[in-house]
């Protein structure tokens, strides 16, 4: 069964080539767990957008879902950069080389390197928001009875969450433990803190009080 044209709970991915390779990059070089995930980030991001009145581009909320993660993947880990501007970038090769407008591809690239960067997403880009409250609703469960059961249902019946809470936080420790001081000033620190030992998060007070100026 094709994966574009695909409906659930009254949202269809879009279908058209550049969601086909979309699909496809994506299922090729990520795990289960995160094709699955950001199928469903795009799912859920959809119907908080129909609940929030927005107006969204469909086909570039899904590339934003379908990436949002990539940057996890082993080949990043040595990158220096956050985990979010991997996927973003990645995401912005993949629109440049589809000869996507550079004004889509920078509402993708920003939906996708703010997605954990909570407060400020949902007041940006309708992408930006519903990236964001597509993986919140997914990770964090906020909003979850903003959507019927039925809906929830009929998208978990597609893409299933084994044992996903356990599997989330090991993907994401695993994909951010090798470059720890990305997780500066992000939610992500929380991982570490809790699942690598002698892990130490970095504290805004102490590098201020300990930088170079004088007073």
């Amino acid at each position: 069964m094709s994966t574009v044209g695909q409906t659930a709970a009254g949202v269809t991915v879009p279908d058209t080539k550049l969601a086909r390779d979309a699909t496809e990059l994506v299922r090729d070089c990520t795990t289960d767990l995160i094709y699955h995930h950001s199928r469903r980030v795009f799912w859920f991001g959809s119907l908080q957008g129909r609940t929030r009145g927005l107006s969204v581009d469909p086909e570039l909320l899904y590339v934003a879902a379908m990436f949002h993660d990539l940057g996890l993947n082993q080949e990043f880990r040595t990158s220096g950069r956050r985990f979010e501007v991997d996927s973003a970038g990645e995401a912005r090769k993949f629109l440049q080389g589809h000869g996507v407008p550079e004004d889509s591809v920078r509402r993708v690239w920003t939906a996708i390197a703010l997605h954990t960067t909570p407060g400020i997403p949902e007041f940006m880009e309708p992408e930006d928001a519903l990236v964001t409250a597509g993986v919140e609703y997914d990770v964090l469960g906020i909003g979850y009875h903003d959507i019927s059961d039925a809906s929830r249902a009929e998208i978990i019946a597609l893409h299933p969450r084994p044992d996903f809470k356990r599997a989330i936080l090991r993907a994401f420790t695993e994909g951010i433990a090798p470059k720890p001081e990305t997780t500066f000033g992000n939610v992500k620190a929380d991982v570490l803190e809790r699942f690598v030992p002698g892990y130490q998060r970095a504290n805004f007070v102490d590098i201020i009080e300990n930088s170079d100026w004088p007073e």
